[in-house]
């Protein structure tokens, strides 16, 4: 198994998850976060003065699932989110070692079938 991590544009996000959706992957989590990067400075103004924009505003999906399905799913991300300027974002590919269903307490090892589960 393995984890994603992709850092994206917040209005990528529809276009992502339809994606995801698409080659069955149901199973994730998004969070709003900010960060730097590459991407410039913005001005911003709040009540009649300038600012400096230096954090940006992203998403971040994580998702967990078998080998198999990490290339199509990181095909999908790249081909939805990618708009070819800096401020993109980033996947980051890491080594699960176990995964346990909470209301069972076993291991899960059927991690991708998901959205075939009552759970």
């Amino acid at each position: 198994m393995k984890k994603i991590e992709a850092i994206i544009r917040p209005e990528k996000l529809t276009e992502t998850i339809k994606g995801l959706k698409n080659i069955g992957v149901t199973g994730f989590t998004v969070s709003q976060v900010v960060g730097r990067g590459k991407q410039k400075d913005t001005q911003g103004v709040y009540r009649g003065k300038n600012y400096n924009v230096t954090l940006h505003p992203k998403v971040k999906l994580e998702i967990v699932l078998s080998d198999y399905m990490v290339e199509p799913t990181i095909k999908i991300i790249i081909d939805s989110s990618q708009t070819g300027e800096e401020g993109d974002g980033k996947i980051y590919i890491y080594p699960i070692l176990e995964a346990f269903n909470i209301r069972t307490g076993t291991t899960d090892f059927d991690i991708d079938d998901l959205a075939d589960k009552e759970d």
